[in-house]
């Protein structure tokens, strides 16, 4: 496995860049955008540079893919700042990766924090051997609807300002509950949570460690599909899988499925140990507005398929499940491309 850089902490006061590497746009819904600018500067102390793709319509966002990565790399270049965030995901980043060059983003490491879509940019990093944060997006964690869950604050403080995000800790409740941003007034509202049954420990007992790689995982599927920016296969041995389903919420079988097409591809067998984010199962498309015993019920199907994928082609690797990054909230961005150690004796995750 290759070298990795884990790029310098940010500082309280720095400049932090504002982008929009997905074609989902800000532009919509000013009144979101804002809110996560705002406690972006009053909550963690720092000035967000809005780059121009960060208030651009979706639809420009769409046709220009070059301008997305464009500001991406000008905001690695620039010395002035600390780490770039973007706005939210989206599906369609694959269509920027053609326009990056990876040697600058080599070259200029700095802290970068996305999820869901940004999974393409942070398996680029990964590539070129640069930590980058999977969580922490303008419009989701910053400007979470009533106020910030006092979980994600701590986890982000962590993942801004400290080399690690250290030893990960269940959640006390979680959501997977949609925020309504039409309406502006909705963001005085919290989101209703639920009590966290907490992590399911699954597969092989030993303790393991390496390197986390991974994301979403259907957009890690449409990486395979697209034949794009692969990681090299020795790179990924003793690596660990860190995945979790989108709000598209997948059907357990088709997630079963494209796992196994990696493992037939010999990927499952390369990494050591699988962190598995917990599933949404709720989505702002009213088509899944279900009940929350058939939210149960998916969660639990998708548990039992991913393991018995997993054990099939790695009956070696412990598997957790229902870990606290990815499409439910509150978050806690993990470092991919950082170090971790599972420990299933003891129940404990820790970020070295």
């Amino acid at each position: 496995m290759h070298s990795f850089t884990v790029p310098p902490p940010v500082e309280r006061g720095d400049r932090v860049a504002i982008v929009a590497p997905a074609s989902n746009s800000a532009a919509e819904f000013p009144h979101v955008y804002e809110l996560g600018l705002r406690r972006i500067r009053e909550n963690f102390d720092l000035e967000p540079v809005e780059y121009p793709t960060a208030t651009r319509s979706a639809e420009w966002l769409a046709d220009n893919p070059g301008a997305r990565a464009r500001d991406v790399m000008d905001a690695f270049r620039d010395p002035e700042i600390s780490a770039v965030i973007a706005n939210i995901g989206g599906n369609d980043q694959v269509r920027i990766l053609e326009h990056l060059d990876p040697a600058v983003l080599r070259d200029n490491p700095t802290r970068f924090y996305g999820w869901s879509d940004n999974t393409h940019l942070a398996l680029t990093l990964w590539n070129e051997g640069v930590v980058s944060y999977y969580g922490g997006s303008t419009l989701l964690e910053y400007a979470m609807d009533g106020e910030m869950f006092d979980y994600t604050v701590e986890y982000l403080e962590r993942a801004l300002f400290e080399d690690s995000p250290g030893e990960l800790r269940e959640a006390e409740a979680f959501t997977d509950e949609t925020g309504d941003w039409p309406d502006p007034d909705s963001l005085d509202v919290p989101r209703e949570t639920e009590p966290n049954p907490g992590w399911t420990w699954a597969g092989d007992e030993s303790s393991v460690s390496g390197r986390v790689w991974g994301g979403c995982f259907e957009v890690i599927v449409d990486r395979f599909l697209a034949d794009v920016d692969l990681p090299d296969p020795d790179a990924l041995d003793g690596a660990i899988l860190a995945m979790e389903t989108s709000e598209l919420i997948p059907h357990p079988g088709e997630v079963a499925s494209y796992l196994q097409a990696l493992g037939e591809r010999g990927l499952l067998e390369t990494f050591d140990g699988v962190l598995v984010g917990r599933a949404a199962a709720r989505s702002h498309e009213e088509m899944y507005d279900h009940p929350a015993s058939w939210r149960k019920r998916y969660r639990e199907r998708q548990r039992e398929e991913i393991e018995r994928i997993v054990t099939r082609y790695n009956p070696e690797a412990p598997i957790v499940f229902d870990l606290e990054f990815g499409h439910t909230y509150p978050t806690a961005p993990i470092p991919i491309g950082g170090r971790v150690e599972i420990d299933p004796g003891r129940e404990r995750i820790a970020f070295e």
